[in-house]
């Protein structure tokens, strides 16, 4: 059973506050290490559970935050590459998970809540329906004929999932946001479970995941904080303008959701 693993940082178990997410924070250093014991329990599990072939996407900032010499050796590992979110990611794995992730940008307290980035991007969709990275990620997976079969997050990361993918989805909650910058956790020893009985539940049930495919050709639209930030992001080849803050393109495929 070959699992691919898109793993970004503010879901982390035990991660409470966006200071630990800053590499030029000095509380990123106690994140760094959080998120490298919870990959390691993720994979301990994933292999114990019937995972024979494991890659491990560090995705959060472009990636680099993780120190692979002391990774779980059950795992290989990479960063995104030339505007690949999932390098190695084809049909030959059996399902991906999202692991450490957040919700889509304006939810109410969902902890980090973003999409994509969290300096400009105010909204994005995918004809018509908006969605954050999990939409985005489950249609690039969706791609290659993946499915998405277990999340890890706070409360709000699995309600969006659970909407967009099943209210059956095996979801990880390992926290639940206090407003956007702040959020209370479950002891490390109680999420290390959470993810090891999910991952349990998400492997004996991967046959009835099915891939997320939006219908293509779609239309994409991103909305930005400030009417500049548009000006450009419509100069790329491609973009067109559509008001003041929000720019589109025609995606042909699940690779050009985020064109822009």
């Amino acid at each position: 059973m070959k699992i691919y693993v898109l793993c970004d940082m503010e879901g982390i178990s035990c991660l409470n506050k966006m200071e630990q997410v800053k590499r030029e924070m000095p509380d990123y250093i106690e994140g760094r290490e959080l998120m490298s014991e919870d990959i390691n329990n993720l994979v301990e599990a994933l292999f114990n559970s019937g995972a024979t072939e494991i890659t491990v996407c560090d995705t959060h900032g472009g990636g680099g935050n993780i120190n692979v010499s002391k990774m779980n050796p059950h795992a290989v590992y990479e960063v995104p590459n030339n505007g690949k979110m999932m390098p190695s990611l084809d049909k030959s794995y059996d399902g991906l998970v999202l692991f450490g992730h957040h919700a889509k940008a304006g939810t109410l307290n969902g902890f980090l809540d973003h999409t994509m980035d969290s300096s400009s991007w105010y909204e994005y969709s995918l004809n018509g329906k908006v969605m954050g990275e999990i939409g985005i990620e489950s249609a690039y997976a969706g791609y290659f004929d993946v499915p998405v079969i277990m999340i890890q997050g706070d409360e709000t990361t699995a309600q969006e999932a659970k909407e967009l993918l099943g209210q059956e989805l095996p979801c990880a909650i390992v926290k639940w946001g206090i407003g956007r910058n702040k959020a209370k956790c479950l002891s490390k020893t109680a999420a290390f479970e959470v993810v090891r009985k999910t991952v349990k539940e998400a492997l004996l049930s991967i046959k009835n995941r099915k891939p997320f495919k939006p219908s293509f050709p779609a239309e994409i639209k991103v909305s930005y904080y400030r009417s500049d930030m548009a000006d450009s992001a419509s100069a790329r080849h491609g973009i067109k303008r559509v008001d003041a803050r929000t720019v589109g393109w025609t995606a042909s495929d699940a690779l050009e959701v985020t064109g822009v």
